[in-house]
Parts: C-alpha cells; structure tokens; sequence
C-alpha cells in the first residue's frame, strides 16, 4: 500500500470513528477514559496537535467542535450526565 492509500483510509477511519463518537451520546467520556483510555477531548487536543505540528491555526474549541459535532459547551449541556 503506497503513502497516499495509507492516508486515505487513515483519515476515512478517523472521520468513521469520529461519526461514531458523534451517534453515540450515551457513552460518556469517562466510561471511554475507563475503558478505552481516551476520550472525545483526547481525540479533540491530538487532532489541535496535528495542527499546530502542521502549522495550521486551529482553536481549541475549533477542534471541540469538529469531534463533538457541535459547541463543547452545547454537548455537555445536552448529553454530560452525572456520574454516580
């Protein structure tokens, strides 16, 4: 497989896993912290590193959004419960 397929399907799964994260409100990010050791703001500040290790400008909440599929601030107010 060549460098380009490579990054294709890289950036396929990634945008996969992403609308999966998107679907899945129910799962919270300390059951994903539990279980997988990451989370939403995990898979949010690593793609603001790729970034800003590409030199491209991207706020933290830019990439919030772009893994929440909404404001940060509007998914926990809609989908964050309280843990018991």
């Amino acid at each position: 497989m060549d460098e380009t397929a490579r990054t294709e399907i890289e950036a396929a799964a990634f945008r996969r896993l992403v609308e999966h994260l998107q679907e899945r409100t129910d799962v919270q990010n300390i059951d994903l912290m539990d279980l997988a050791g990451f989370c939403r703001n995990c898979l949010s500040r690593w793609y603001l590193e790729a970034a800003d290790e590409r030199g491209i400008p991207l706020a933290k909440a830019e990439a919030q959004e772009i893994v929440y599929g909404m404001p940060y601030e509007d998914w926990k107010a809609k989908f964050q419960t309280e843990r018991a």
